[in-house]
């Protein structure tokens, strides 16, 4: 019993030191850097928000700071709200091995606005950043590399838009005639039907 009641307290000591530590590094990188928001924990992750101006910047700054030292980018995701002036959120996940945390940068931009790549601090980010190209249509600068990555030749929009078509704009089909796939405009061609919405169960009686 002893036993079990000292594993339960170094237990609780252990998630008091966390949430220690977790108020100190808000409390620092909300101090040292131009962040838009005050960072916060989602869970286990820390969330912060910045101008895309100072988004290179603040990644240089977490991947070589000794004490933080977030050396790997594991995802980089878009997001889209129409709604919304900068309608586009672009996500950069972090992850530092030595302090077993993980960060998440948001930043935010409009259809016209590029954003700066982030190729020069992490290598790994040319292929998100195509996707993210690809599918929502923000443009990095300083990326030699973007250019569609999953859409076929030729595609036309960005296909994870919200206002993208569910049909998209062309169609696929297999032309017996000269043997081979083509892509033609993409038509709904469907005959006037008059629906009858009346049923047999609506009057037991019949």
């Amino acid at each position: 019993m002893s036993r079990l009641i000292h594993k339960i307290q170094v237990f609780l000591d252990v998630k008091n030191l966390k949430k220690i530590h977790q108020k100190r590094v808000i409390k620092y990188l909300n101090q040292v850097l131009p962040i838009l928001l005050s960072c916060a924990y989602d869970k286990q992750t820390l969330v912060i928000r910045v101008k895309p101006k100072d988004l290179l910047f603040i990644l240089a700054f977490l991947k070589n700071h000794s004490s933080l030292q977030y050396k790997l980018l594991t995802a980089i995701s878009g997001v889209d709200f129409p709604y919304r002036k900068k309608r586009f959120e672009v996500v950069y996940e972090l992850l530092s091995i030595r302090f077993n945390s993980r960060l998440r940068i948001k930043t935010f931009v409009d259809e016209i606005t590029p954003l700066i790549s982030s190729v020069s601090v992490f290598n790994c980010a040319t292929w998100w950043e195509r996707e993210i190209w690809d599918f929502f249509g923000v443009f990095f600068e300083e990326n030699d590399e973007i250019r569609r990555i999953l859409t076929d030749y030729g595609f036309e929009g960005h296909p994870l838009r919200k206002d993208f078509p569910l049909s998209g704009y062309v169609e696929s089909r297999y032309n017996d005639k000269i043997k081979r796939v083509v892509c033609e405009a993409l038509e709904h061609a469907q005959e006037f039907r008059s629906f009858d919405f009346t049923s047999s169960w609506s009057n037991p009686l019949s």
